[in-house]
This record gives C-alpha cells, structure tokens and sequence, in this order.
C-alpha cells in the first residue's frame, strides 16, 4: 500500500445558521494523503487527527468543543434536564456481595459518589466498614478501580485501577482486614486478570510503550508474570511470552483450590485456545486442553481432579463439559446444549450447579446437580436480566442481582436448599414504574430473518406516528443487550419518549450462529436489521422519520455511523459514540487487530472491498441531508481511538451542507466509557438528551 502526504490548507471557519443560531464550525485542515488498496486510491485528508498528543490536534479540539458548547449552552431546558438527573441518580446504589474467606465484600456508591467505594464486613452480620475508596485517590474522580481479587487466605486484597478512562492500569496490594496499603505497585498492564497463588498474582501486561504513544500505539507482545507480594514488579518472575505471535493476548486463571494454572490464550475477541498446568510446578510448560480459536472455552472450576467447561465446540449456544487435563483428548458432556436457550454463565454453589441461560434475550436461572441432572427453575421476578450468582461450593447462601427496563438492580440473597430468594438491597428511585409498559415484538428484517425488539414507553401512548423514539442496538462481538435499568433513560420517558431496542445479528442473543450472521462480509446484515427496526416503528405508528433518534457505543457508534449514510432519510437525530468509523484503519491502533475476527482487515482485497463499501468515513457525500448528529468521544479513549470521531465529523462538516446540527463532544480525562465518574456521565447524558429533545421538538415537562 502507498501513501504520500503534503500539507495543503489551514483551519478557517464556515458559517451556518441552524435553529435560530449562527453557526461556525472549524474548517480543518486537509492534507493530500492517498492511500492504495489493492489499486483503489483512497483519500485520507484529516490522517494528521490520528496524532492525539499533537499541539495542532489539540488545537482543533479546543476550536470543536466551543463550537458545541456554545449550541448546547443555548438550549432553554438543559439546565432543566440536569436537574432532573441529578436529583434521580441521587440513590444509594449496591453491588452483588463476593464472599472469600470470613469475608464479604461488597461496592457501595452513596447516590452522587464518582466512584463507588468497596467495603468489608466479617460474614453476613459484621458490620459494614469502608476498605476501598477510590474517591479519595483522584480529586476529580477520573482514578476507577476496574477489577479487585481476594487471596485464597484472605490476607491480601490486589486492585487494579485506571486513570482517566484509559485501559492501561496499575496494581496495588493492601492488608486485609486492615485496608493497610503496602509497597507493591505493578504498572502497564493491560487486558488482565489477577490469579492468586500462596503469597502472590498472576497478572499479563506489556512492554512499557514509547513515550506518546501511550493511547494510540498498537499493543504487541502480552506477557504473563507471576507477582510476589512485597517484591518489585522489576523482580516478577516471567511466566510466558509467544515472540511468534505479536498479536495474541494471554489471562491466566487458578481453580479455587488452588490445584490447576490455567491460561487462555486469544487473537480474537472471540474463541481462544485453553492450557493447563499444576499450580505447584511454575517451571513444567502449559499443556494444551483445546486448540485455538473457532471456539470458547471458559474454565468454571475443577470437580474431583476434572476440570468443568463450558464451550460452544459443536454447540453454538454452549454447553458444559467434565474434562480430565490429564486425558485432554476425552471429554464428557455435564450438561448438553439446549434447544432454545443459550449458556452464559455457571457458578458450584451450595453442591449445586447453577446455570444462567438467555432466551428471547431475557434471563432464565436453573439449578442441577453436580451430576448434571435437572433440578428446577429458579424464579425471578419478571423478564429481565440477572448477574451471575455469587458463592461458593460449600456454601448455602448465594448473592445476585436483578433488573428490568423498569426494575431498578435489585440484590437478591438466595438459599440454596430451599430454593428461595430474599431481597438484601432494593433501591428507592424517583419514578414510579407502573406509569411504564415493556412490551417484545419480532419484526422481520431485509433477508426475512426474525429480530426481536424490546419497547417500553408509558401507558396509554397513541400510536399517531408523532412520538419521539430513540432506537439503541449493539450488533457485534457476541454481546448480547438485555433489559436493564438506565437512571438516564428515564428522563426521556417520563417526557413522551419511546425507547427501543432491537436484538439485531452480531450479537449473542442466539448463539454463535447469530454472531456470526453479523461478521465480515456479512455485517450488512446488521445494519439492515437496525434500519429494518426503524421502519417497523415508523409502520406501526410509534414514531415518524422525523421523530427518531438512534444511538450506539464503539461496535454501536459503527451502527450509527454506517445506518446514517446508508439511509439518512430514515432518521433525525444520529449519536455515534465512540465508534469505530474508519473501518480501513482500526486495526492500526492500540488493541484494534483483535477485531479483525468480526470486522475483517482492510490488508486483504477481499476484506477490504466490503469494508470500503460501508466504512461510515468513507461514505459521507457532499449535498446529502444527514441527520442533526452528536458524536462523542474522549481524549483518553484508547479502545477506539478518538481519531476515529475526529476524522468523521471533521469530514461531516466539510460535505454537508444542510440545517441539521453536526458537532462533536469531546470529553477530558474521559475514555471509552469504563470508570466514567458520575458527575461526568451526568454532564454528558445532560448534555446528550438536550440535543435529542432540541432537534426532535421535544420540551421538558
């Protein structure tokens, strides 16, 4: 591929009038970058946005984010809007309690709190006392402890936290129950976990990177390194690294017994290659159990020296099996694949297995033996989604939550011999959610394929095609979108909106058979599921072309951006957040290469030409009415690098030519959306829904 760059112009200003208001966006600067893939040349004039510790990118971002703060500051309700979130959000919030040794621990955020703080009680009747408080570590808020690990003995605890929304993070050590911080402090880890073993971790990390390069360089080379407590990480031990394989990542895992080290090793963000080796004999190699990577495979724990599993080898929608590490070549089905309902998690509690299953996207929880004989049914409260119960093998008691499009995260203790539920934390929210209904409908999409959609507004609506919509999906990765409580969402609800989400291909809701309907040269499919979505609200009388907003994260922003060009009649309001948008690109940077298993690459012809055909940077036209659009991203984003959103509505802005809106919002000390603190996400949700209500003639009520 070749490229030559030459600096053609400088950032001026274009005047708009929209709404009653004159508008200038920055009219950015243009190199003359061609690239050629596989004799097609491909302009790529905003490249110089890529630089994100450039003092020229800085500039441009300054010179966007007056322009948008500026419209926003003029919209007569924003303040009203805020207010209503604030107040709302203001609800003490707890998380599912995790028992190891004497102990619980459990997160806690007080209502307004940036971070929520981890507390420590001896069993269930101690009382409660702060040991983590991460809000008392950053003045701002930005510092977020992103996972936490218990010793077998209960002595220590390790944290792994991350500042300003990046995923590199750091790790720390302290005493339990004491909360006592000691010396160790383990940096450039990243894509990790954290196995305790006796006296120490496993955790993977990388190379320190070149300096500024820390959010957008490409990650290579993940390594394994054990950990002693009180030691230098200069002084951890080297456990395992592939100089074959740049662009594999590597997590290990410990059985609860302590008795099997396991590691994953992965080049996709799906299906993984599985070793073993006994924990007692760090210097023996790792023992391959299953081959990489068309499958998952996902350790649950060992029983009697036999390893459980579960994996989706010749079962799409997964399944458990017993395997003998020793004897890898022999496995024998625990529970086999069911019919309609797809595997997600399984937790040893109580001499019981307890297994999570989704159908039709919702949640449904059994219980067998440890045999793999059915049970029953654990009952939840209504269609929605639960956590993974939290327990242990020899115990009875079991922690987890629920919660529903309008059903608050409730905790729920549950009692495993008796098979009954209690509430441990219900939280009090200011909304009443009889006022709401949530109903599930299946449309039918471009290829005639069945897609289930969820929609929830209040009671008594009129279908008159006038009500304002926002349309959410995912359609990627295997994530599967389940009901759940948005804080956020309900201000939109309470004041005329319907909401709806559509479970459209990519995703997991149906196994790997619906993922993969949503990969490479099939990721048409989702965009025609989202688009077929719109049209069945705008058939039935929900909604109006002129009345619908749709949203997205990363693999959604893509949605968005993607669904925007391909049909800008159909929508209003378009808000691609964090997306990946230069499909050509993504893999060039930080962690993108792993998604080269859904996306594609654009380094092979055959990739690359639908990749171009539906690149949501490539297909802005000139004199085409796109929708009002706020992208948003942050500086510290370096999941999907901010210069995806940078370069897409630097381009957005140069072709249209329309009234709508087209700016971006552009967060500091803010990442791909991980750790956010509250009184950011209140910001950017403020901020977010008066652009929606704005440009679809809604008013707050």
């Amino acid at each position: 591929m070749a490229k030559k760059i030459i600096t053609v112009c400088i950032i001026s200003m274009i005047a708009y009038t929209i709404n009653g208001q004159t508008m200038q966006y920055p009219k950015t600067k243009k190199v003359d970058t061609v690239d050629t893939y596989f004799g097609t040349k491909v302009a790529d004039p905003y490249r110089w946005l890529e630089d994100d510790k450039s003092a020229e990118t800085a500039e441009w971002v300054n010179e966007e984010n007056k322009v948008t703060n500026d419209y926003l500051a003029k919209i007569p309700f924003r303040d009203k809007i805020k207010a209503r979130l604030t107040k709302m959000w203001n609800f003490p919030k707890y998380g599912v309690p995790f028992k190891e040794g004497n102990y619980y621990f459990f997160y806690k955020n007080d209502g307004m709190q940036n971070q929520s703080v981890l507390y420590i009680q001896d069993g269930l009747t101690g009382a409660p006392k702060v040991l983590l408080d991460p809000n008392a570590l950053s003045t701002e808020g930005t510092l977020a402890i992103q996972q936490i690990s218990v010793s077998h003995d209960a002595k220590y605890l390790a944290y792994a936290f991350a500042k300003g929304g990046s995923d590199w993070e750091q790790i720390n050590v302290i005493e339990l129950p004491s909360g006592k911080k000691l010396s160790d402090d383990l940096n450039w880890i990243k894509f990790s976990g954290i196995a305790w073993y006796k006296d120490g971790f496993y955790y993977s990390r990388y190379d320190e990177p070149k300096k500024g390069s820390e959010l957008s360089g490409k990650n290579e080379y993940h390594k394994i390194y054990f950990h002693k407590v009180g030691e230098k990480q200069s002084e951890d031990k080297l456990i395992y690294e592939n100089k074959n394989y740049p662009l594999r990542n590597y997590t290990v895992q410990i059985t609860d017994d302590q008795q099997f080290l396991l590691m994953y090793e992965t080049e996709s963000t799906s299906g993984n290659a599985l070793y073993f080796k006994l924990a007692e004999t760090p210097k023996k190699e790792f023992v391959k159990i299953a081959d990489g990577f068309k499958y998952e495979y996902n350790v649950v724990d060992n029983i009697e020296g036999k390893l459980v599993i579960t994996t989706t080898e010749n079962a799409p929608k997964s399944k458990v099996m017993l395997v003998d590490p020793y004897n890898p070549l022999v496995w024998e089905t625990l529970i086999p694949e069911r019919k309609d309902e797809v595997l997600q998690s399984v937790s040893l509690i109580g001499g019981k297995i307890i297994a999570q299953y989704m159908k039709d996207a919702c949640n449904k929880v059994y219980m067998f033996t440890m045999e793999g004989k059915y049970e029953k049914e654990i009952q939840l409260p209504t269609l929605g989604t639960t956590s993974a119960f939290s327990g242990k093998k020899e115990d009875n008691i079991a922690f987890y939550s629920f919660t529903s499009f309008t059903f608050p995260s409730t905790v729920y203790k549950y009692n495993v011999s008796v098979n009954s539920s209690s509430v441990y934390h219900k939280p009090e929210v200011d909304f009443n959610p009889y006022d709401y209904e949530t109903k599930q409908v299946f449309y039918t999409s471009k290829d005639g394929t069945k897609i289930p959609m969820f929609i929830v507004h209040k009671k008594g609506i009129t279908l008159d095609g006038k009500n304002p919509t926002y349309l959410y999906s995912y359609g990627g990765f295997n994530i599967s979108l389940t009901p759940s409580f948005s804080i956020s969402r309900i201000v939109f609800l309470e004041n005329g909106g319907v909401f709806a989400m559509p479970n459209i291909r990519g995703g997991g809701e149906y196994g790997e058979e619906w993922h993969q309907a949503g990969t490479k040269d099939k990721k048409q499919n989702v965009f025609d599921d989202f688009i077929a979505a719109a049209e069945y609200l705008i058939k039935e009388k929900y909604t109006s072309a002129d009345k619908l907003a749709i949203a997205g994260g990363s693999n959604g922003g893509l949605l968005v951006g993607a669904c925007m060009t391909q049909r800008p009649d159909l929508f209003k309001v378009a808000l691609p957040a964090v997306g990946v948008l230069d499909m050509l690109r993504f893999q060039k940077f930080t962690i993108g290469w792993a998604w080269v298993g859904d996306y594609g690459t654009s380094d092979k012809e055959e990739d690359f030409k639908y990749l171009y055909k539906y690149s949501p940077l490539h297909n802005l036209k000139t004199g085409v009415k796109y929708p009002a659009t706020l992208v948003t991203t942050g500086d510290h984003d370096d999941r999907v690098v901010p210069a995806h959103s940078f370069k897409y509505i630097a381009t957005l802005q140069e072709k249209y030519k329309g009234e709508n809106p087209v700016l971006v919002r552009i967060e500091t000390m803010a990442g791909h959306g991980s750790g956010k603190p509250t009184g950011k996400v209140i910001d950017e949700m403020t901020d977010v829904w008066s652009f929606i209500f704005f440009n679809l003639g809604m008013t707050v009520k």
